[in-house]
Protein backbone atom coordinates (compact mmCIF):
# COMPACT_ATOMS: atom_id res chain seq x y z
CA UNK A 1 0.00 0.00 0.00
CA UNK A 2 1.09 3.94 -0.36
CA UNK A 3 2.16 6.34 1.87
CA UNK A 4 1.26 9.62 1.92
CA UNK A 5 4.91 11.94 2.20
CA UNK A 6 4.87 14.70 5.11
CA UNK A 7 6.13 17.44 2.84
CA UNK A 8 7.58 17.83 -0.68
CA UNK A 9 10.83 17.64 0.59
CA UNK A 10 10.30 14.40 0.79
CA UNK A 11 9.35 14.09 -3.18
CA UNK A 12 12.06 15.71 -3.98
CA UNK A 13 14.45 14.10 -2.27
CA UNK A 14 13.42 10.20 -4.09
CA UNK A 15 10.45 9.71 -1.87
CA UNK A 16 7.57 7.68 -3.99
CA UNK A 17 4.73 10.25 -4.09
CA UNK A 18 4.32 11.17 -7.29
CA UNK A 19 5.07 7.02 -8.32
CA UNK A 20 2.07 6.18 -5.74
CA UNK A 21 -0.65 8.51 -7.32
CA UNK A 22 0.46 6.79 -10.71
CA UNK A 23 -0.25 3.89 -9.27
CA UNK A 24 -3.70 4.97 -7.71
CA UNK A 25 -5.05 6.30 -11.38
CA UNK A 26 -4.27 2.81 -12.65
CA UNK A 27 -6.32 1.58 -9.46
CA UNK A 28 -9.14 3.59 -10.38
CA UNK A 29 -9.11 2.86 -14.12
CA UNK A 30 -9.51 -0.94 -13.34
CA UNK A 31 -12.71 0.04 -11.01
CA UNK A 32 -14.09 1.86 -13.81
CA UNK A 33 -13.08 5.45 -14.05
CA UNK A 34 -12.27 7.06 -17.57
CA UNK A 35 -9.14 8.79 -16.57
CA UNK A 36 -5.95 8.73 -19.28
CA UNK A 37 -2.48 9.95 -18.73
CA UNK A 38 -3.80 13.86 -18.84
CA UNK A 39 -5.49 13.42 -15.90
CA UNK A 40 -2.42 11.61 -14.30
CA UNK A 41 -0.44 14.64 -14.88
CA UNK A 42 -2.67 17.08 -13.76
CA UNK A 43 -3.09 15.16 -10.50
CA UNK A 44 0.80 15.05 -10.28
CA UNK A 45 0.63 19.29 -10.79
CA UNK A 46 -1.96 20.35 -8.62
CA UNK A 47 -0.44 18.04 -5.96
CA UNK A 48 2.55 19.57 -6.46
CA UNK A 49 1.32 23.11 -6.36
CA UNK A 50 -1.20 22.64 -2.95
CA UNK A 51 1.08 20.64 -1.29
CA UNK A 52 0.93 17.64 1.42
CA UNK A 53 -0.25 20.25 4.84
CA UNK A 54 -3.17 18.39 5.47
CA UNK A 55 -4.92 14.73 4.31
CA UNK A 56 -8.07 16.67 3.48
CA UNK A 57 -6.60 19.03 0.90
CA UNK A 58 -4.84 15.72 -0.71
CA UNK A 59 -8.03 14.37 -0.95
CA UNK A 60 -10.13 17.02 -2.57
CA UNK A 61 -7.31 17.60 -5.13
CA UNK A 62 -7.26 14.35 -6.44
CA UNK A 63 -11.05 14.81 -6.15
CA UNK A 64 -11.00 17.07 -8.10
CA UNK A 65 -8.94 15.64 -11.14
CA UNK A 66 -10.40 12.58 -11.30
CA UNK A 67 -13.98 12.77 -10.79
CA UNK A 68 -16.46 14.69 -13.07
CA UNK A 69 -19.51 12.30 -12.69
CA UNK A 70 -21.70 11.86 -9.21
CA UNK A 71 -21.69 8.27 -9.66
CA UNK A 72 -17.87 7.96 -9.31
CA UNK A 73 -17.30 9.68 -5.63
CA UNK A 74 -18.36 6.24 -3.58
CA UNK A 75 -15.77 4.26 -5.89
CA UNK A 76 -13.48 7.19 -5.65
CA UNK A 77 -13.91 7.08 -1.89
CA UNK A 78 -13.19 3.29 -0.98
CA UNK A 79 -10.68 3.48 -3.26
CA UNK A 80 -8.97 6.31 -1.68
CA UNK A 81 -9.32 5.25 1.80
CA UNK A 82 -8.12 1.90 1.06
CA UNK A 83 -5.40 2.52 -1.00
CA UNK A 84 -3.53 5.45 1.23
CA UNK A 85 -3.99 3.30 4.15
CA UNK A 86 -7.24 3.85 6.18
CA UNK A 87 -6.82 1.04 8.91
CA UNK A 88 -10.33 -0.01 9.20
CA UNK A 89 -11.10 -0.77 6.25
CA UNK A 90 -8.01 -2.02 5.05
CA UNK A 91 -8.98 -4.53 8.15
CA UNK A 92 -12.08 -5.20 5.91
CA UNK A 93 -10.11 -5.27 2.56
CA UNK A 94 -7.84 -7.78 3.83
CA UNK A 95 -10.87 -9.69 5.08
CA UNK A 96 -12.51 -9.71 1.89
CA UNK A 97 -9.23 -11.95 0.51
CA UNK A 98 -9.38 -14.71 3.12
CA UNK A 99 -11.37 -18.07 3.07
CA UNK A 100 -14.70 -17.87 3.95
CA UNK A 101 -14.95 -20.06 7.10
CA UNK A 102 -18.28 -19.49 8.40
CA UNK A 103 -20.22 -17.14 10.46
CA UNK A 104 -21.79 -13.92 10.14
CA UNK A 105 -20.07 -10.49 8.83
CA UNK A 106 -17.97 -8.67 11.69
CA UNK A 107 -19.60 -6.00 13.94
CA UNK A 108 -19.36 -2.67 13.07
CA UNK A 109 -18.88 -3.02 9.12
CA UNK A 110 -20.91 -0.30 8.19
CA UNK A 111 -19.71 0.26 4.76
CA UNK A 112 -19.58 -2.47 2.25
CA UNK A 113 -16.59 -1.92 0.05
CA UNK A 114 -17.80 -2.27 -3.71
CA UNK A 115 -16.68 -5.20 -5.14
CA UNK A 116 -14.96 -3.21 -8.33
CA UNK A 117 -12.82 -1.96 -6.05
CA UNK A 118 -11.92 -4.68 -4.41
CA UNK A 119 -10.85 -6.32 -7.82
CA UNK A 120 -8.85 -3.29 -9.01
CA UNK A 121 -6.33 -3.26 -6.10
CA UNK A 122 -5.82 -7.51 -6.35
CA UNK A 123 -5.84 -7.71 -10.04
CA UNK A 124 -2.87 -10.57 -9.51
CA UNK A 125 -5.13 -13.17 -7.77
CA UNK A 126 -7.64 -12.94 -12.19
CA UNK A 127 -3.99 -13.04 -13.61
CA UNK A 128 -2.89 -15.91 -11.47
CA UNK A 129 -5.99 -18.15 -12.24
CA UNK A 130 -5.86 -17.49 -15.63
CA UNK A 131 -2.00 -18.43 -15.81
CA UNK A 132 -3.00 -21.85 -13.96
CA UNK A 133 -6.08 -22.86 -16.70
CA UNK A 134 -3.81 -22.31 -19.89
CA UNK A 135 -1.19 -24.48 -17.98
CA UNK A 136 -3.58 -27.17 -17.66
CA UNK A 137 -3.47 -29.94 -20.36
CA UNK A 138 -5.65 -29.52 -23.61
CA UNK A 139 -8.11 -31.90 -23.99
CA UNK A 140 -10.30 -32.30 -26.90
CA UNK A 141 -13.94 -33.69 -27.20
CA UNK A 142 -15.92 -35.27 -29.88
CA UNK A 143 -18.57 -32.66 -30.44
CA UNK A 144 -21.16 -34.90 -32.56
CA UNK A 145 -24.64 -34.71 -32.08
CA UNK A 146 -23.82 -32.31 -29.08
CA UNK A 147 -24.84 -28.87 -28.49
CA UNK A 148 -22.90 -25.73 -26.93
CA UNK A 149 -22.93 -24.30 -23.50
CA UNK A 150 -24.06 -20.83 -25.36
CA UNK A 151 -26.51 -22.32 -27.50
CA UNK A 152 -28.30 -24.39 -24.39
CA UNK A 153 -28.17 -21.10 -22.05
CA UNK A 154 -29.58 -19.05 -24.94
CA UNK A 155 -32.54 -21.16 -25.40
CA UNK A 156 -33.28 -21.51 -21.57
CA UNK A 157 -36.03 -20.16 -19.71
CA UNK A 158 -35.33 -17.40 -17.21
CA UNK A 159 -37.39 -19.04 -14.51
CA UNK A 160 -35.46 -22.72 -15.04
CA UNK A 161 -32.37 -21.35 -14.64
CA UNK A 162 -29.75 -21.77 -12.06
CA UNK A 163 -27.51 -19.49 -9.94
CA UNK A 164 -24.64 -20.21 -12.09
CA UNK A 165 -26.29 -19.95 -15.08
CA UNK A 166 -28.31 -16.59 -14.26
CA UNK A 167 -24.70 -14.87 -13.42
CA UNK A 168 -23.68 -16.20 -17.09
CA UNK A 169 -26.94 -14.76 -18.80
CA UNK A 170 -26.31 -11.50 -16.79
CA UNK A 171 -22.69 -11.51 -18.65
CA UNK A 172 -24.20 -12.00 -21.75
CA UNK A 173 -27.13 -9.34 -21.53
CA UNK A 174 -23.81 -6.70 -20.73
CA UNK A 175 -22.18 -7.13 -24.08
CA UNK A 176 -25.68 -6.42 -25.85
CA UNK A 177 -25.95 -3.41 -28.44
CA UNK A 178 -29.03 -2.14 -29.67
CA UNK A 179 -28.27 -1.15 -33.49
CA UNK A 180 -29.70 2.28 -34.13
CA UNK A 181 -32.44 2.41 -36.65
CA UNK A 182 -32.53 6.20 -38.18
CA UNK A 183 -35.71 7.95 -39.39
CA UNK A 184 -36.10 11.05 -41.38
CA UNK A 185 -36.47 14.23 -39.76
CA UNK A 186 -38.37 17.52 -41.00
CA UNK A 187 -34.97 19.32 -41.10
CA UNK A 188 -32.68 19.44 -44.45
CA UNK A 189 -29.05 19.24 -44.46
CA UNK A 190 -26.19 20.30 -47.46
CA UNK A 191 -25.85 17.17 -49.87
CA UNK A 192 -24.56 16.84 -53.06
CA UNK A 193 -26.67 14.11 -53.97
CA UNK A 194 -29.68 15.44 -52.39
CA UNK A 195 -33.31 15.64 -54.55
CA UNK A 196 -34.10 19.12 -53.17
CA UNK A 197 -32.66 22.16 -54.47
CA UNK A 198 -31.49 24.43 -51.49
CA UNK A 199 -32.55 27.37 -52.98
CA UNK A 200 -30.51 29.98 -49.72
CA UNK A 201 -27.71 28.06 -50.57
CA UNK A 202 -27.77 28.26 -54.30
CA UNK A 203 -28.50 32.21 -53.84
CA UNK A 204 -25.70 32.90 -52.10
CA UNK A 205 -23.17 30.88 -54.74
CA UNK A 206 -25.03 32.71 -56.92
CA UNK A 207 -23.54 36.09 -55.63
CA UNK A 208 -20.26 35.12 -54.45
CA UNK A 209 -19.18 33.80 -58.39
CA UNK A 210 -21.06 36.68 -59.78
CA UNK A 211 -21.53 34.48 -63.02
CA UNK A 212 -25.01 34.79 -64.98
CA UNK A 213 -26.31 31.30 -63.73
CA UNK A 214 -27.72 29.97 -60.51
CA UNK A 215 -25.16 26.84 -59.71
CA UNK A 216 -27.92 24.71 -57.91
CA UNK A 217 -27.32 23.39 -54.12
CA UNK A 218 -28.72 20.37 -53.39
CA UNK A 219 -29.89 19.23 -49.89
CA UNK A 220 -31.41 16.08 -48.16
CA UNK A 221 -33.26 15.21 -44.84
CA UNK A 222 -31.71 14.78 -41.53
CA UNK A 223 -32.06 11.40 -40.33
CA UNK A 224 -32.22 10.63 -36.34
CA UNK A 225 -32.94 7.48 -34.46
CA UNK A 226 -36.18 7.99 -32.66
CA UNK A 227 -36.32 8.08 -28.27
CA UNK A 228 -37.29 4.37 -27.06
CA UNK A 229 -39.57 4.66 -24.36
CA UNK A 230 -39.89 0.96 -22.23
CA UNK A 231 -42.92 0.16 -19.62
CA UNK A 232 -42.29 -2.65 -18.01
CA UNK A 233 -44.40 -4.73 -15.48
CA UNK A 234 -43.05 -5.38 -12.19
CA UNK A 235 -45.52 -7.51 -10.52
CA UNK A 236 -45.40 -11.05 -8.68
CA UNK A 237 -46.01 -13.04 -11.84
CA UNK A 238 -43.49 -11.16 -13.81
CA UNK A 239 -40.92 -11.03 -10.94
CA UNK A 240 -38.38 -12.98 -12.42
CA UNK A 241 -38.30 -12.03 -15.61
CA UNK A 242 -38.22 -7.82 -14.86
CA UNK A 243 -35.32 -8.60 -12.87
CA UNK A 244 -33.50 -9.86 -15.73
CA UNK A 245 -34.82 -7.34 -18.59
CA UNK A 246 -33.51 -4.67 -15.86
CA UNK A 247 -30.14 -5.47 -16.54
CA UNK A 248 -31.35 -5.30 -20.49
CA UNK A 249 -33.00 -2.21 -19.96
CA UNK A 250 -29.33 -0.75 -18.46
CA UNK A 251 -27.13 -2.03 -20.98
CA UNK A 252 -29.40 -0.29 -23.83
CA UNK A 253 -29.76 3.07 -21.62
CA UNK A 254 -26.10 3.28 -21.86
CA UNK A 255 -25.53 2.24 -25.05
CA UNK A 256 -27.58 4.97 -26.53
CA UNK A 257 -29.38 7.97 -25.70
CA UNK A 258 -33.21 9.14 -25.34
CA UNK A 259 -34.00 6.23 -23.25
CA UNK A 260 -37.12 6.31 -21.37
CA UNK A 261 -38.09 3.40 -18.87
CA UNK A 262 -40.96 3.29 -16.31
CA UNK A 263 -41.92 0.30 -14.10
CA UNK A 264 -45.51 -0.28 -12.94
CA UNK A 265 -47.37 -2.89 -10.43
CA UNK A 266 -50.15 -0.92 -9.07
CA UNK A 267 -48.47 2.29 -9.11
CA UNK A 268 -45.91 4.08 -12.05
CA UNK A 269 -42.23 4.94 -11.61
CA UNK A 270 -39.63 6.65 -13.49
CA UNK A 271 -36.43 5.03 -13.16
CA UNK A 272 -34.94 6.56 -16.47
CA UNK A 273 -32.37 8.53 -14.27
CA UNK A 274 -31.06 5.62 -11.81
CA UNK A 275 -30.57 2.95 -15.07
CA UNK A 276 -28.04 5.80 -16.17
CA UNK A 277 -25.47 5.20 -13.77
CA UNK A 278 -22.99 3.23 -15.68
CA UNK A 279 -22.30 0.74 -12.76
CA UNK A 280 -25.38 -1.95 -12.86
CA UNK A 281 -24.92 -2.73 -8.84
CA UNK A 282 -25.42 1.11 -8.05
CA UNK A 283 -27.96 1.80 -10.62
CA UNK A 284 -30.25 -1.58 -9.57
CA UNK A 285 -29.90 -0.61 -5.79
CA UNK A 286 -30.96 3.32 -6.85
CA UNK A 287 -34.08 1.66 -8.60
CA UNK A 288 -34.42 -0.46 -5.94
CA UNK A 289 -34.79 2.24 -3.77
CA UNK A 290 -37.23 4.31 -5.74
CA UNK A 291 -39.96 1.40 -6.99
CA UNK A 292 -41.94 0.51 -3.93
CA UNK A 293 -44.80 -1.67 -5.32
CA UNK A 294 -42.17 -5.25 -6.21
CA UNK A 295 -43.81 -8.24 -6.48
CA UNK A 296 -47.20 -6.98 -6.19
CA UNK A 297 -51.01 -7.07 -8.06
CA UNK A 298 -50.95 -5.29 -11.23
CA UNK A 299 -53.09 -2.18 -12.52
CA UNK A 300 -52.17 -2.15 -16.08
CA UNK A 301 -55.13 0.28 -16.70
CA UNK A 302 -54.45 2.37 -14.13
CA UNK A 303 -50.70 2.78 -14.87
CA UNK A 304 -51.06 3.32 -18.65
CA UNK A 305 -53.45 6.02 -18.38
CA UNK A 306 -51.08 7.59 -15.26
CA UNK A 307 -48.35 7.31 -18.70
CA UNK A 308 -50.73 8.88 -21.07
CA UNK A 309 -51.65 11.80 -18.45
CA UNK A 310 -48.02 12.83 -17.37
CA UNK A 311 -45.49 11.39 -19.18
CA UNK A 312 -46.45 10.78 -23.01
CA UNK A 313 -45.72 14.54 -24.12
CA UNK A 314 -43.12 14.45 -23.01
CA UNK A 315 -41.10 11.12 -23.62
CA UNK A 316 -43.14 10.24 -26.79
CA UNK A 317 -41.77 13.12 -29.31
CA UNK A 318 -40.56 12.81 -32.53
CA UNK A 319 -41.68 9.18 -33.15
CA UNK A 320 -41.13 7.42 -30.20
CA UNK A 321 -40.87 3.71 -30.07
CA UNK A 322 -42.73 2.06 -27.00
CA UNK A 323 -41.89 -1.44 -25.52
CA UNK A 324 -44.45 -2.60 -23.34
CA UNK A 325 -43.63 -5.63 -21.08
CA UNK A 326 -46.35 -6.79 -19.23
CA UNK A 327 -48.09 -10.57 -19.55
CA UNK A 328 -51.26 -8.69 -18.90
CA UNK A 329 -53.16 -10.04 -16.10
CA UNK A 330 -55.18 -6.69 -14.90
CA UNK A 331 -56.11 -7.11 -11.27
CA UNK A 332 -58.90 -4.70 -12.56
CA UNK A 333 -59.94 -7.07 -14.97
CA UNK A 334 -58.91 -4.77 -17.89
CA UNK A 335 -61.00 -1.46 -16.78
CA UNK A 336 -60.22 1.54 -18.95
CA UNK A 337 -57.47 -0.42 -20.69
CA UNK A 338 -58.64 -0.84 -24.44
CA UNK A 339 -59.17 3.20 -24.62
CA UNK A 340 -55.71 3.99 -22.42
CA UNK A 341 -53.47 1.46 -24.97
CA UNK A 342 -55.87 3.13 -27.67
CA UNK A 343 -54.27 6.57 -26.95
CA UNK A 344 -50.78 4.96 -25.98
CA UNK A 345 -50.85 3.89 -30.08
CA UNK A 346 -51.85 6.85 -31.36
CA UNK A 347 -49.38 8.89 -29.50
CA UNK A 348 -46.29 6.75 -30.39
CA UNK A 349 -44.57 5.24 -33.90
CA UNK A 350 -44.70 1.89 -32.98
CA UNK A 351 -45.95 -0.23 -29.88
CA UNK A 352 -44.22 -3.71 -29.54
CA UNK A 353 -45.95 -5.99 -26.61
CA UNK A 354 -43.79 -8.40 -25.30
CA UNK A 355 -45.47 -11.21 -23.41
CA UNK A 356 -43.87 -13.98 -21.53
CA UNK A 357 -46.94 -16.04 -21.68
CA UNK A 358 -46.33 -16.51 -25.67
CA UNK A 359 -43.49 -18.95 -24.74
CA UNK A 360 -46.32 -21.82 -24.32
CA UNK A 361 -47.55 -23.79 -27.55
CA UNK A 362 -50.99 -23.56 -26.26
CA UNK A 363 -51.04 -19.65 -25.30
CA UNK A 364 -54.50 -18.08 -26.55
CA UNK A 365 -55.49 -15.16 -25.38
CA UNK A 366 -58.61 -15.82 -23.23
CA UNK A 367 -57.58 -12.84 -19.94
CA UNK A 368 -59.26 -9.79 -20.34
CA UNK A 369 -56.36 -7.81 -19.94
CA UNK A 370 -54.91 -9.89 -22.87
CA UNK A 371 -57.69 -8.89 -25.22
CA UNK A 372 -58.04 -5.41 -24.26
CA UNK A 373 -54.23 -4.61 -25.46
CA UNK A 374 -53.83 -6.76 -28.27
CA UNK A 375 -56.03 -4.66 -30.88
CA UNK A 376 -53.92 -1.50 -30.49
CA UNK A 377 -50.19 -3.17 -30.73
CA UNK A 378 -48.09 -3.60 -33.77
CA UNK A 379 -45.56 -6.16 -32.66
CA UNK A 380 -46.37 -9.35 -30.09
CA UNK A 381 -43.44 -11.29 -29.19
CA UNK A 382 -41.89 -13.68 -26.32
CA UNK A 383 -39.49 -12.06 -23.69
CA UNK A 384 -38.11 -15.40 -21.74
CA UNK A 385 -34.76 -16.04 -22.75
CA UNK A 386 -31.95 -14.34 -24.31
CA UNK A 387 -32.47 -15.91 -27.51
CA UNK A 388 -35.96 -13.83 -27.39
CA UNK A 389 -33.62 -10.87 -26.15
CA UNK A 390 -31.50 -11.15 -29.12
CA UNK A 391 -35.03 -11.31 -31.74
CA UNK A 392 -36.21 -8.34 -29.52
CA UNK A 393 -32.65 -6.26 -30.41
CA UNK A 394 -33.37 -6.79 -34.43
CA UNK A 395 -37.30 -5.76 -34.47
CA UNK A 396 -36.10 -2.60 -32.89
CA UNK A 397 -33.29 -1.79 -35.54
CA UNK A 398 -36.02 -2.10 -38.12
CA UNK A 399 -38.06 0.36 -39.58
CA UNK A 400 -41.43 -1.54 -40.17
CA UNK A 401 -42.42 -4.51 -38.63
CA UNK A 402 -42.60 -7.64 -40.45
CA UNK A 403 -44.92 -10.06 -38.24
CA UNK A 404 -48.26 -8.49 -39.82
CA UNK A 405 -49.80 -12.30 -40.29
CA UNK A 406 -49.19 -13.33 -37.17
CA UNK A 407 -50.86 -10.06 -35.54
CA UNK A 408 -53.65 -10.21 -37.54
CA UNK A 409 -54.27 -13.43 -36.69
CA UNK A 410 -53.96 -12.71 -32.67
CA UNK A 411 -56.29 -9.48 -33.16
CA UNK A 412 -58.94 -11.58 -34.88
CA UNK A 413 -58.84 -14.62 -31.79
CA UNK A 414 -59.03 -11.33 -29.03
CA UNK A 415 -61.69 -9.77 -31.56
Amino acid sequence: MAEILSSPDDAASGGRLFENIMHFARVLRRAGLPIGPGQVLDALRAVEAVGLSARDDFYWTLVSVFVNRRDHQELFDQAFHIFWRNPDILERMMQLMLPDIGGGAPAGTGEEISRRVAEALSPGQNEHEGADEEAEEELTFDATLTWSAGEVLSNKDFEKMSGDEIRAALDAIKRMRLPIMDVPTRRYRAHNAGRRVDMRRSLRAALRSGSDFIPLMMRTRRTRHPPLVIICDISGSMERYSRMLLHFMHAITNDRDRVHTFLFGTRLTNVTRYLRYKDVDAALERVGDAVEDWSGGTRIGHCISEFNLNWSRRVLTQGAVTVLISDGLDRDEGAGLGRQMERLHKSCRRLIWLNPLLRFEGFEPKSVGIRAILPHVDEFRTIHNLESMRELTRVLSEETPRSLESMARWKSEAA
